[in-house]
Formats: C-alpha cells, sequence, structure tokens
C-alpha cells in the first residue's frame, strides 16, 4: 500500500462576483463563478514509505500549491489525495507564530495544533531547545527574533517528532549555512529510519543529493517523473531552451592545432569516441553543432582512468551553421549522480573577457585544462555552446553527460574534492624529566 496517493487533482481558484455567491456556493447552491483559473490538473502520483521526493518546476507551475493540498491546508477542486501516515509539513518556517508570545510557549501552541499533548511536548521540550540554539531568547517573545532566530525554532519544533511523510517547501533557504546543514542532517537521519521526504527547491543540487526520485510540474501538468539526473537535465532544457536565458554552469578558447591529428576533419565523430555514453542528453536551439571531443591527460588521449590531481585537457569541435558575434563555449563537470562539481565559460575564464565571433561554417576547436582534484570515482562532463550575452546566453548546442570520466588516487585525503593541504609543526614540544 502506498504512503500517498494523489489521484487526478487539479485545484483552481474561482472568483465570483458579488461576493456572496462564494457564500452560497459553501452551503451546496449551485453559482457559476465569474472567473475561474486552474493552477493545477491532472495531477496523479503515488509515494511510497522511505522515498525521497524532489519537487521541481518554475515559478507559477503549482509546486506550493500541490504541497499545501497533500499537507490539508487546500482542498483540491477535483481528485482526491489519500494519506495512511502522519505529515509533518514545513512551508514557511515560523509561520502562525504569536509575535507576543515567547519561543518556548509558540512551541507548546504549535505542537498543540500538530496532535501532541502536553506531556508529549514537555518531554520533547529539551531537544527542542537545543536543537534551536537560541539561548536565552527561547523564553523571549518571538517579536524581537531575528528571521533566522524563527527559522531555527520552527524547524526545531516541526521536526520534534518524527513524522511518516516530511514535506520541505523551499523553507531552508533562509537559514545561514550552519543551520542548514543541521537541518539536512536531521532530514537525512528521518530518510534512514523510514520517513518519507518530499522537497521542493530551485536547487538542482539538493534534488540530486537528497532525493532518490523528481517529479517536474510545468504549468500545472507533471510533465515528468523519475531520477534526478534525467528528470534535471529535462528541466535543464526547458529552463534554458527558450529565449529567455540566463547564463548557466557552462573555460578558456583556442584553436587547438596540435590535436588536429586527432579531431581532423569535419565528420560527427563524437559517438565514436571512448567514454561516451549514449544516455547523453543533446539539446539547444540551433545553429552549432558539437562534432567531437578529446580528453588528454599524462600525454595519452582517452585515457581509461585518469589520476588524482592530473592535469587534464579537454578539447571539443564545433561546426557553426550561421554567424554569430558572440560566443560563449562552456563545460560542466558533475558526479555520476548528478550533483553539479564544477562549471565555467570562455567568456569567464579568458582575459579582459574576450568576445568571439564566427562566420558561418567556421569550425573551432574550445580547450579546457584543470587538474582533476577529485577522489577516485566516476564523473559525468557537459559540454555547450552559446551565443549572446552573458546575462542572456541562448544556447546553440548542449551536449549533457556525454562524456564519462573515471579517476583514481592516492590515498591522502578522503572526501570528493582534493584541497590540496599542507601540513608543518609550528613549534617544538620538549618532554623535561
Amino acid at each position: 500500500m502506498s504512503l500517498l496517493s494523489v489521484n487526478n487533482v487539479g485545484k483552481a481558484f474561482r472568483s465570483y462576483n458579488p461576493e456572496w455567491k462564494r457564500f452560497a456556493n459553501w452551503f451546496g447552491l449551485s453559482v457559476k463563478s465569474t472567473e475561474e483559473r486552474w493552477i493545477l490538473r491532472h495531477i496523479s502520483f503515488e509515494i511510497h514509505a522511505g522515498e525521497a521526493i524532489g519537487i521541481i518546476g518554475q515559478n507559477g507551475a503549482g509546486k506550493s500549491t500541490l504541497l499545501k493540498m497533500i499537507a490539508g491546508t487546500l482542498k483540491p477542486t477535483e481528485g482526491q489525495i489519500q494519506i495512511n501516515g502522519r505529515i509533518a509539513a514545513i512551508l514557511e518556517l515560523g509561520m502562525g507564530f504569536n509575535p507576543e508570545l515567547t519561543g518556548r510557549q509558540n512551541v507548546f501552541h504549535a505542537a498543540g495544533l500538530m496532535g501532541f499533548t502536553s506531556k508529549q511536548i514537555q518531554q520533547a521540550m529539551p531537544d527542542i531547545e537545543a536543537f534551536a540554539e537560541i539561548g536565552e531568547y527561547f523564553d523571549e517573545p518571538v517579536r524581537i527574533y531575528s528571521s533566522g532566530m524563527g527559522t531555527r525554532v520552527g524547524f526545531a519544533v516541526a521536526t520534534a517528532f518524527r513524522p511518516d511523510i516530511f514535506i520541505v517547501d523551499e523553507a531552508l533557504a533562509v537559514g545561514d549555512a550552519l543551520f542548514q546543514a543541521k537541518c539536512y542532517e536531521r532530514i537525512n537521519l528521518f530518510k534512514k529510519q523510514g520517513t518519507t521526504l518530499i522537497l521542493v527547491t530551485h536547487s538542482m543540487g539538493d534534488i540530486v543529493k537528497h532525493c532518490n526520485r523528481v517529479l517536474y510540474l510545468r504549468e500545472g501538468q507533471l510533465k515528468a517523473d523519475g531520477c534526478p539526473r534525467d528528470i534535471s537535465n529535462i528541466y535543464m532544457d526547458d529552463l534554458f531552451s527558450s529565449h529567455k536565458k540566463k547564463l548557466v554552469n557552462q573555460s578558456v578558447v583556442e584553436t587547438a592545432n596540435d590535436v588536429s591529428d586527432v579531431m581532423g576533419g569535419i565528420e560527427d565523430n563524437f559517438n565514436t569516441r571512448p567514454g561516451y555514453r549514449k544516455e547523453e542528453h543533446r539539446w539547444g536551439d540551433g545553429g552549432a553543432r558539437i562534432l567531437d571531443f578529446l580528453v588528454r591527460a599524462e600525454n595519452q588521449d582517452y585515457p581509461t582512468v585518469i589520476m588524482s590531481n592530473s592535469k587534464t585537457e579537454f578539447y571539443f569541435k564545433v561546426v557553426f551553421d550561421k554567424g554569430c558575434d558572440d560566443i560563449t563555449a562552456g563545460i560542466l563537470l558533475k558526479t555520476h549522480d548528478g550533483v553539479f562539481l564544477y562549471g565555467t565559460n570562455s567568456f569567464l575564464i579568458s582575459e579582459g573577457k574576450q568576445v568571439i565571433s564566427v562566420e558561418e561554417g567556421d569550425i573551432i576547436t574550445f580547450k579546457f585544462v584543470f587538474k582533476m582534484s577529485l577522489n577516485a570515482g566516476h564523473y559525468l562532463m557537459s559540454f555547450g555552446i552559446s551565443e549572446g550575452p552573458q546575462e542572456l546566453l541562448v544556447p546553440l548546442e548542449r551536449r549533457y553527460d556525454s562524456v564519462l570520466i573515471t579517476i583514481d588516487r592516492a590515498q591522502n585525503f578522503w572526501g570528493m574534492v582534493d584541497f590540496e593541504a599542507e601540513f608543518g609543526l609550528t613549534e617544538s614540544k620538549i618532554n623535561v624529566q
């Protein structure tokens, strides 16, 4: 049995003129609205115990409306939502706090509304106070709190009792970095204990890191449902393939004459190169095509394994089907499960922020060089070519997650990135007998 079932759910907001017709409608009278605007329509999915679900979409796609219906603060206009468990929803940290009451008093009030007894709240109070970490302000009126203090108390009380379903809607974005890390530690603990997580955020890094499934809402419809890496690619495709562009993670342009023997000609050899992934996500507005790539490390082309901290060269060849006054080449490196590690572009790192122009039929090879200061593992490289100013880039061609890179290393650090730390002693220790 699913923990949450959403079946053909829709939500419409209606206007009435005069307004008394709205009240008549509440009492069962059939009154037609003056205006009807559907925010969500035909939404269906199921969530099972222990899943971590991300919900993504542009502003206005209906994400928060969907969560409010799941949490019970809004009723669907059509369809059904069935919940088999207890929900804790953080739609806005501190929402509903009485500013004249103290933090402690608001905890009693908020937890009481969640259905917990005074005895249960009292038993949990030391942990709530300790997690919030606001000291003596816990017994001061909330009206003198900073927004960060209210956030701390709000999250502490919302997570004082482990729920079956835990909903977070962008709420952690207002907290400081240390507090966010602490919150995600608790969220991860809940997940290990069997809690289902539903997370709404615009941070694709958080989605990939914390979720194993993603729902993508677009214009009130459920467009896609699948693994984070694939759905985030579809989302970015939709987000950036229109002409309302923003700079995305995209390093420096040179004509790579020294690799012409490897990447000569105008043939499209991209798909035949070692490391190519047929699961790549290829998209763009057109006007340029990425035909070939080369990875070179330690004087070896297309190495099967690259040693950590090796200086590595990445080349990709582009043919332009039209002239462009301002082009930008970019790269993006991800972990194998989709976490963004590094991205840059030719404009950002070139000397003098140079502007590159091309003519129709030009073939240019772009080169990026950096040290692969990563731990052992598998990584995904993406290439892209765009035109226009940096604040309004138009993607001509993107080849996302197209090349698999394998890193090996010496056993000299833990984690994901090698910061090449140095060690020394600043004073001697003298033993006196």
